[in-house]
């Protein structure tokens, strides 16, 4: 079952109700999210342009994917994006 739905320039994530999220579309865009690990017990989808940020699990983590120059790539201050 699907609870949510979201869309960046080129792609689009789903989050189910399992928690999971579903993403497809162009891999730049955010469509390929095979790669994030920490998907899991997702609360909450946010979008840009060509990349996508999620509310993960107990801690409140943010996990980001898709084009770094929108976003994507949030390893410089992964260590800020807890309990938001």
């Amino acid at each position: 079952e699907v609870c949510q739905v979201k869309a960046s320039g080129g792609a689009f994530a789903a989050i189910l109700k399992n928690g999971s999220v579903v993403t497809w579309g162009h891999p730049k865009y955010g469509g390929d999210s095979d790669i994030v690990e920490q998907l899991r017990n997702v609360q909450q989808l946010c979008t840009s342009r060509a990349a996508f940020a999620a509310v993960c699990g107990e801690t409140s983590s943010v996990v980001t994917w898709g084009d770094a120059r929108f976003g994507g790539d949030s390893s410089m201050v992964q260590h800020q994006l807890r309990n938001v």
